[in-house]
């Protein structure tokens, strides 16, 4: 088909994926990356491309968590990079989405990043409201936890330097006069511009 230059438009006929400028090797391994990191931190910035491309990746690989047989797991721990990842998706993501029929992961639109001004996207498993509940309580226990840690080691800080303030520090180097019961000690003789020891 011509368009109104004499170029010829080809109809996006049996494309079926993002090339996303790499060859197949590297493609794979980008998706491999990104797919294991959404699993691992359950939230990745990325380009909406990338994203694209992985959530398909991702939601094939959760659903063979649901499925949770042997083979399934052979097919997941071939595809994601870490082992402790592969355990988690089993024990813990897949059991997320038992009631649920796909729509595992969501796409939020994020901007343009500077440099290249390439569309940047959130790129994130969905979860449950009881879910996020759950994370918002723990997440402030914790930070409770390093607060009262915090105003605990101040509270420490203080109390040492009040003591050591009490005790004398010893003094570094040595003294002039020496330790008490040695011998007074030798002046040190000094050299003058010549070189020449005087004194």
């Amino acid at each position: 088909m011509l368009d109104g230059l004499g170029n010829t438009e080809d109809m996006r006929h049996r494309k079926s994926f993002r090339k996303l400028s790499r060859t197949a090797a590297h493609r794979r391994a980008v998706l491999r990356n990104l797919v294991t990191a959404l699993f691992e931190y359950e939230r990745i910035e990325t380009t909406v491309a990338k994203a694209k491309e992985a959530r398909s990746v991702a939601e094939r690989m959760i659903t063979f968590g649901k499925r949770g047989d042997l083979a399934a797991r052979r097919m997941v721990a071939a595809y994601v990079m870490k082992p402790a990842i592969t355990a988690k998706l089993f024990e813990t993501i897949a059991p997320w989405y038992s009631e649920r029929q796909g729509g595992y992961t969501r796409i939020l639109r994020i901007g343009h990043r500077l440099g290249d001004a390439g569309e940047t996207a959130y790129l994130e498993l969905v979860k449950s409201s009881e879910q996020k509940d759950k994370e918002r309580q723990d997440r402030l226990a914790a930070e409770e936890l390093t607060k009262a840690a915090q105003t605990g080691k101040k509270v420490e800080k203080k109390a040492k330097a009040g003591s050591t303030e009490a005790e004398e520090k010893p003094s570094r180097g040595r003294k002039k006069g020496g330790r008490e019961g040695d011998e007074p000690a030798n002046p040190a003789r000094r050299r003058g511009r010549t070189g020449v020891k005087t004194g």
